[in-house]
């Protein structure tokens, strides 16, 4: 059965990595890289990347860094790097991407020391009595995360989501309410421009906020039909904690810790990118401004050093995949249209969001409230799909099967598609050429009578 599910789910991926090379055509780079059957090598050794991690969870850093390995060899030797060939070139690319990866990586470690202050403060203790001692508590949990999100990072969300839900259930946490906890902390920030990486890309390339908000509709929608299923999940596999215990006591210094670096990260990251967004991408100032507040704090108490190791191995492994998928030769992304987006975030649950965002900000034409939603929420569906999964993975190792993610988050992937279907069905899509004011009358591809954007 076991091995039914592993070649099913791999199926799964293989389909998703050809749907990120259907056009690759279109895609080609200038010097066009060695190719088996019309796809780019580069593409066939990431998808073996990808469906080893799926299918040997207990070896998933050792699979991400060989990958990363290999296809850095191949790189150099065989396939041109955007910045140009050989060795130098992979060095150039590593310069451009090194704001990113440090800024992961500042977050990732930061923010697993942030979910150790709130554990400690004994917040996530005294918060049941809250809430609904039945499945509607989860389901609460799942909307404080989703709303966290929306103005928090979504690896802080996911972190302090976890948190609580440990000690809400006891540490025993069904993985499709894993699934639905990242899915949340996603979908939460796929509406705002400062609650994902990819919505603020938007803002800072020109799209209004209020085109982005549009993606709540989906992500809303989404998140009740996720939201019903997962609690319900839950609850049944380990109920929710009834009242809290007598004689807690809140740690309020480190309550103070926790809402300094959150608020240190939200300020750098609106001031940087509304007064100084032309130097936003030389240096990673939100992950520095995360352990400038971490560090000034340690006289009030000490951090948990001792989670860092850990939280580094998971970092590595998000930074090998991360790094990897920028090595792609993804150069144009099809024309853009509804079901292009809609493919986009299945393509997103394997594929790194950022590079994807960055293409169709190049190419213009979509409509920014599906892509918003489709790259934010798209990478719930598998645990390696986004930073927050990843994150919240280090915390609840067993979160790493990726076919019992799969399987057991399966409200998520249906969750995407309806929440996706009720926006279109709702707004219309209205491709933007570039960013410019939405056009007054919807296009062919509308499904239904669209309300004015």
């Amino acid at each position: 059965m076991y091995r039914a599910r592993a070649l099913r789910l791999a199926a799964v991926l293989l389909s998703s990595c050809l749907l990120l090379v259907h056009a690759a055509p279109a895609w080609s780079a200038p010097v066009e890289a060695p190719a088996l059957a019309g796809i780019p090598v580069d593409f066939i050794l990431f998808a073996a990347t990808l469906i080893g991690i799926a299918l040997f969870h207990h070896y998933t850093l050792p699979i991400a860094v060989s990958g990363l390995i290999v296809i850095s060899l191949w790189k150099i030797g065989f396939s041109p790097f955007t910045q140009g060939d050989g060795f130098a070139g992979w060095l150039a690319h590593l310069g451009a991407e090194w704001v990113l990866l440090t800024n992961l990586l500042g977050l990732l470690l930061g923010f697993a020391l942030l979910s150790k202050h709130f554990e400690a403060s004994r917040v996530p203790e005294w918060l049941p009595k809250f809430l609904p001692d039945d499945w509607k508590g989860g389901l609460v949990l799942l909307v404080m995360i989703f709303v966290l999100s929306s103005f928090l990072d979504n690896i802080a969300a996911a972190l302090i989501g976890g948190t609580i839900a440990g000690a809400v259930f006891r540490r025993k946490l069904h993985i499709g309410y894993l699934a639905a906890i990242v899915a949340a902390s996603n979908a939460g920030g796929s509406g705002s421009v400062v609650g994902d990486t990819t919505t603020t890309m938007m803002w800072i390339d020109g799209v209004h906020p209020l085109q982005v908000i549009e993606a709540y509709i989906a992500a809303g929608t989404a998140m009740l039909i996720f939201g019903i299923p997962a609690s319900i999940q839950q609850q049944r596999y380990s109920p929710i904690v009834r009242g809290s215990p007598k004689g807690i006591v809140i740690d309020w210094a480190r309550v103070f810790i926790v809402a300094l670096i959150l608020v240190a990260a939200i300020a750098v990251n609106v001031v940087v990118n509304i007064r100084f967004n032309d130097i936003s991408d030389r240096f990673p100032f939100i992950g520095a401004a995360v352990w400038v507040a971490l560090l000034v704090s340690v006289p009030l108490r000490r951090p948990a050093w001792e989670e860092l190791p850990n939280a580094l191995k998971g970092s590595i492994f998000l930074l090998s995949l991360v790094l990897a998928a920028s090595m792609m030769p993804v150069h144009k992304l099809p024309d853009a249209s509804w079901l292009v987006a809609l493919g986009l975030g299945f393509v997103s649950a394997v594929f790194d969001n950022i590079p994807l965002t960055a293409l169709a900000l190049k190419q213009g034409g979509y409509d920014w409230g599906y892509l918003a939603y489709a790259v934010g929420f798209g990478g719930s569906m598998i645990w390696f799909g986004s930073s927050a999964g990843v994150a919240l993975s280090n915390m609840y190792p067993e979160a790493k099967d990726a076919i019992a993610w799969v399987r057991g988050g399966w409200h998520v992937a249906v969750a995407y598609v309806i929440g996706f279907f009720v926006m279109l069905m709702v707004l219309g899509w209205y491709p933007q050429p570039k960013h410019q004011v939405p056009m007054s009358t919807p296009t062919a591809l509308t499904v239904a009578p669209a309300a004015t954007h």
